[in-house]
């Protein structure tokens, strides 16, 4: 008999793409994360090395196959060709993302090696250097391509992460939104929101919003009585960072409120000094639901269902709330102005009462305490000068493309700068294993080094957390700095010396140029002098042509320096706004050098910006701009200056300075002879490859009035189109909006006959003021109700009702329109707004947290709270409105809802006494002892009443568990019977299931399956559950069991009065079973304590992990800058070679 195999056949990641490559595993080795790229090929060679000593042993390659994809990077051992796949034996070498390769090298002199570095523990700082042959060394560029996009495209995906705005421990307040004002501080005085309110009151000519109050407030005089104590506070870790988010989605932040407040008017009254009071319009609706993030604060309309304000904790400097208005607060925030400054606005609101005010002010110290703790936690430990990799880092620079013997050199140097102990170590370890050439020793001597800067490494005290600790502190550290930061310091002298002998040299060659363009530049110095001046008193924003030249250059930047580095475009290149510059800070003019070409500002330059204090290396040697100040070159003649053949070479052979520049180094322009530097108004160009640039020619009068005249007719077009398209974009919208509010699959398929009549009776003229025949519409409504016009024919039946009926019953709502109630605020605010996340959590229209659906529903409940003020708010509405909200508008849902609650009865059910719901309850009993004896007498035997079950069913009219299908039929009958249709359906339900219910012979499992089985119906079941509620007629039991229950009730109070001793039983079997429902409260309550602890732990795991990944995700944007800094010395050392190769006659440049 054969052996029976099998072949296990591995799923591809779903939508991807995965790649696989037969290779060879060489090794691994692990290092240090902050391990760099010089240092790489001597971590690839000594695991190469150890590899070839294990062979002597085992074969030191072993076959793998690399399975690269967006979804993982794995990499297995492949079996041999008679071998099968074993699932027990074989396991994967390793098994990572994608992005955590973070380098990647090729070896140009064995093209088959390469070597992946992947970050394995970031708490530990560790990672694993692998070490693959090809086969084919012309695979291996197609490999390393591969592994680039799949971490590019994991990067893109992981910046698709939720926002702020679904966190799920936001709190969320309904407020009123009173006005701004413009402050003049970030601080603000005692009583500032009183002078706010009062300001608004003085400039709307007497309005105040005390009138948008839902409850009285007590009168203004309140300051003869003791004054409340004052909330206030401000957040002295956040406050101090100028720090500025940008919107993300303009859009999104227009209001009314907020566009009407004009940034010119804000500056013309700072500077005159006069505070700016900006009340809001009383005809809007003001209300905003106040959203209290983890690291923002969001202002967000129900109306609009958009973000009015949205303001990162850095941004809001002062909170306080008001001492004779209690019931008001604000908060200042620092926001832009048209001329690249800031200015400091005050937002006031009001709340429903002081309780409120106080929850808010709480609420947002607790979310400022934490944002400033996990501040401080999540910043890493930054790379100084003084690290030990750092000097293995520059080490491995200088010897790079070195031979041996120079290497060798370099080591032996490098090693003098060891203790005594650290080179006799050295020196021993590298005897012990005897290489046998230099190349091999100097392999040797890194290996060692790299180990024991490691492990210095790990106890490492950066320069830059000393100068965080106290003055003290720092004194005593000083004294005791390791003999590494007293070599750094040297360093730092030999920089600065050879800085300036090429400063000199460049000095010598540039002032004869300089001398010979003195008459021609003359006309420009006071040009300079003068706008420099008005420079330094105004700052401005950088011009569109400096923008678009940033733009083009960082994308220039990347295309040329990400050769050695895996970050994603838009998650590594570091964010870097316009510095806001101070008067006293002004603009640093552009030295006047050889390698500086200012051109004009219609061809936009190649800039390769980096951060301060890091060199600047130009990529384009003959084109550079700094984003300072460039005005408009074409008012000024362009001028050209020509270089001699000599002049023309140096430019094009010159080195680049090193980067350590200071950023003073040429304000003393006595040192570059007689002639300043020209001005940066005044571009200065040369036949280079593009030649002199034209100068422009004057328009005419009738040429521009015929462009004038163009661009007008153009604007009018384009303000059309915008018009028609966001028409149709609405349009689109809408119909989106209703697919998937229909998202849900229907109970009984609607035939096209059906429809037809149904389309027939709503598109009858005048239907409102029609009685249709009621056996007609039971007939079309048990057949079927069209799903897209559910909506429809549901207020189609609401007008045949009130046709039906015309006298209303005796209580009616009052005739509020429901615009004028969502200006108001609710006292209900903290239950509808807790209730929001649970009412259909699974449907995509109000899965989104505060979404269009979810502040929809928010607006009717809230309402409906300030209409019906007996029954507020109540748990079970929200299930009842949601379901009138996915198949109608937002106004015509409140309406409905309004029917169902008045005219057909369901309000009595959600009264605070909750009476009614009692009622129904021995109602639905006495249906069952009557329909279903045996059912009832099961029921009776295990103690289970109907309010274990049936409670939901009748609050939320089944939507609470039953599927959305079966309870749009239930809905059905509801607008079409009356609420006596909850009590058919329970009751066909529970006869339906009366079998399996029998079979159930304990508490738990009956109410179980009553409430989780039972609503999983089958389709067939639930249409002959409708089917029976058409046929019933129960109206007459239930009301004779009414009239039973009231009967009940007096007999009960009027019956004869009980002796003393039957008075005590009866007394003490009460306290007794009391004193039990309090102990297993108690027990509830403790397990609740205990969960709430254990949720509590998860969340400080959960904050902990994240702090982590930013720090590691700091660490690589540091290590990113530092490789495109090698990568673009190693592209100048190219030049160089490539230019010396070619005319060696020239001379030998300056610099390393």
């Amino acid at each position: 008999m054969e052996p029976i195999t099998f072949t296990a056949r591995k799923h591809p990641f779903p939508n991807e793409v995965s790649v696989d490559f037969g290779l060879q595993l060489v090794g691994s080795l692990p290092v240090h994360s902050l391990t760099t790229m010089p240092m790489l090929p001597w971590v690839v060679a000594e695991v190469r090395r150890l590899s070839g000593q294990s062979s002597k042993k085992e074969p030191g390659t072993k076959p793998v196959r690399l399975c690269v994809s967006p979804s993982g990077l794995r990499c297995e051992p492949e079996p041999g060709k008679s071998q099968q796949w074993d699932p027990l034996i074989c396991s994967s070498i390793f098994e990572c993302k994608p992005q955590r390769v973070h380098k990647l090298i090729h070896n140009s002199h064995d093209p088959s090696y390469f070597a992946c570095l992947i970050k394995n523990d970031a708490a530990n700082q560790q990672s694993i250097c692998y070490v693959f042959k090809a086969d084919d060394q012309t695979k291996v560029p197609e490999i390393i391509s591969s592994i680039r996009q799949a971490g590019k495209i994991a990067r893109q995906e992981e910046l698709r992460c939720p926002s702020e705005f679904d966190d799920t421990f936001a709190k969320k307040f309904e407020v009123l939104f009173c006005g701004r004002v413009a402050v003049a501080h970030r601080k603000a005085p005692p009583a500032l929101i009183d002078e706010c309110i009062e300001g608004f009151s003085h400039v709307s000519g007497g309005f105040s919003s005390d009138q948008f109050r839902s409850a009285p407030q007590p009168p203004g005089d309140g300051e003869r009585g003791p004054r409340p104590m004052r909330k206030s506070f401000s957040q002295p870790g956040l406050r101090s960072l100028a720090f500025r988010k940008e919107f993300q989605d303009a859009g999104l932040r227009s209001s009314s409120f907020f566009s009407s407040f004009e940034e010119s008017d804000i500056e013309n009254h700072l500077i005159s000094g006069h505070n700016i009071v900006q009340p809001t319009d009383i005809e809007e609706n003001r209300t905003m639901l106040f959203t209290i993030g983890q690291s923002e604060v969001y202002l967000i309309s129900p109306d609009t269902k958009k973000i009015a304000l949205q303001k990162n904790f850095k941004e809001i400097s002062f909170c306080s709330q008001g001492i004779r208005h209690v019931d008001h607060f604000g908060f200042i925030c620092r926001e832009s102005s048209g001329g690249g400054g800031f200015h400091f606005v005050c937002y006031v609101f009001q709340c429903t009462n002081e309780a409120l005010v106080d929850e808010i002010m709480m609420t947002l110290k607790q979310a400022f305490t934490v944002a400033a703790v996990q501040q401080t936690a999540k910043a890493p430990a930054q790379l100084c000068e003084g690290c030990p990799l750092q000097s293995l880092h520059k080490l491995c620079e200088r010897i790079e493309g070195m031979n041996s013997s120079k290497t060798k050199l370099e080591l032996q140097k490098h090693l003098t700068t060891l203790t005594n102990q650290e080179q006799a170590t050295v020196f021993e370890e590298v005897q012990k294993l005897r290489p046998r050439n230099e190349q091999r020793e100097n392999e040797l001597i890194i290996s060692f080094l790299r180990c024991l800067y490691e492990e210095k490494q790990k106890v490492h005290i950066h320069i830059g957390e000393i100068k965080q600790t106290s003055q003290i502190a720092a004194e005593n550290i000083g004294s005791e700095l390791p003999s590494s930061a007293t070599r750094f310091r040297l360093d730092m002298l030999k920089n600065k010396a050879k800085r300036s002998l090429t400063e000199s040299l460049e000095s010598i060659l540039s002032r004869g140029n300089k001398a010979r363009g003195l008459q021609e530049h003359s006309a420009s110095l006071d040009l300079d002098n003068s706008m420099s001046s008005m420079f330094s008193n105004t700052s401005k924003e950088p011009s569109g042509c400096e923008k678009e030249a940033l733009s083009t250059s960082e994308s220039c930047f990347r295309l040329l320096g990400s050769s050695d580095d895996l970050s994603s475009d838009s998650e590594s290149q570091p964010t870097e706004e316009p510095a806001l510059l101070s008067p006293k800070q002004g603009f640093r003019r552009r030295a006047n050098t050889l390698s500086h070409v200012p051109v004009e500002c219609q061809e936009p330059p190649q800039l390769v910006r980096g951060s301060p204090g890091v060199s600047q290396r130009k990529l384009v040697r003959d084109f550079e701009s700094k984003a300072d100040h460039i005005s408009d070159a074409s008012r000024t003649p362009v001028k050209t200056r020509r270089h001699s053949w000599r002049q023309q070479i140096f430019l094009r052979v010159a080195t680049p300075q090193k980067a350590c520049e200071s950023p003073k180094r040429y304000e003393d322009y006595s040192e570059l002879g007689d002639l300043p530097p020209r001005s940066p108004l005044e571009p200065v160009c040369e036949d280079g490859p593009f030649g002199p640039v034209p100068e422009e020619k004057k328009r005419t009068s009738r040429e521009l009035r015929e462009l004038w005249q163009k661009a007008i007719l153009q604007q009018i077009l384009l303000l059309r189109m915008e018009k028609e398209n966001q028409k149709l974009q609405a349009s689109e919208n809408d119909l989106l909006n209703k697919r998937l509010k229909l998202d849900y699959e229907e109970i009984t398929p609607c035939l096209k006959e059906v429809t037809t009549v149904w389309e027939k009776i709503l598109s009858t003229p005048g239907r409102s003021k029609i009685k249709f025949d009621m056996e007609k519409m039971h007939s079309a409504v048990g057949q079927g109700v069209p799903r897209h016009h559910r909506g429809e024919i549901w207020k189609f039946l609401a007008e045949q009702y009130h046709l039906k009926h015309p006298f209303p019953c005796k209580q009616q709502p009052k005739d509020t329109p429901y615009k004028e109630l969502l200006k108001q605020l609710t006292s209900q605010q903290h239950a509808i707004l807790i209730d929001l996340g649970r009412t259909f959590p699974t449907h995509p229209y109000y899965s989104a947290q505060l979404g269009a659906g979810q502040l929809s529903l928010y607006n009717i409940l809230k309402a409906y709270s300030l209409l019906d003020q007996e029954v507020g708010y109540c748990q079970g509405l929200s299930f009842v409105a949601g379901i009138l909200l996915l198949h109608m508008g937002e106004e015509e849902a409140f309406n409905m809802l309004k029917f169902l609650m008045f005219d057909m009865g369901l309000r009595k059910q959600y009264r605070p006494d909750m009476i009614i719901l009692q009622i129904q309850m021995y109602q639905l009993s006495r249906l069952l002892h009557d329909y279903h004896r045996d059912l009832y007498n099961h029921l009776e035997e295990h103690e289970i009443g109907p309010s274990l079950y049936a409670a939901p069913w009748f609050l939320t009219v089944f939507a609470s568990q039953f599927p959305l299908g079966f309870v749009a039929r239930v809905f059905d009958m509801i607008f079409l019977q009356g609420s006596e249709v909850i009590f058919k359906v329970a009751l066909s339900l529970l006869g339906s299931h009366k079998p399996l219910i029998l079979q159930h012979e304990n508490l738990e499992t009956i109410v179980d399956f009553i409430k989780s089985t039972l609503p999983n119906l089958g389709l067939v079941q639930m249409e002959k559950t409708i089917s029976q509620v058409f046929e019933t007629d129960i109206s007459k039991q239930l009301q004779a069991y009414e009239v039973e229950y009231h009967v009940l009730q007096e007999e009960l109070i009027d019956s004869s009065p009980l002796s003393d001793n039957q008075r005590m039983d009866k007394l003490e079997k009460t306290n007794s079973s009391l004193r039990k429902q309090n102990l297993d409260l108690l027990e509830q309550l403790q397990v609740a304590n205990g969960r709430i602890q254990s949720l509590e732990a998860t969340v400080e795991k959960l904050l902990t992990s994240e702090s982590k990944l930013k720090q590691a995700t700091l660490a690589l944007e540091l290590e990113r800058s530092a490789l495109l800094q090698t990568v673009e010395q190693l592209q100048r050392q190219m030049a160089e070679l490539g230019s010396r190769e070619a005319d060696p006659t020239l001379p030998k440049p300056s610099g390393d």
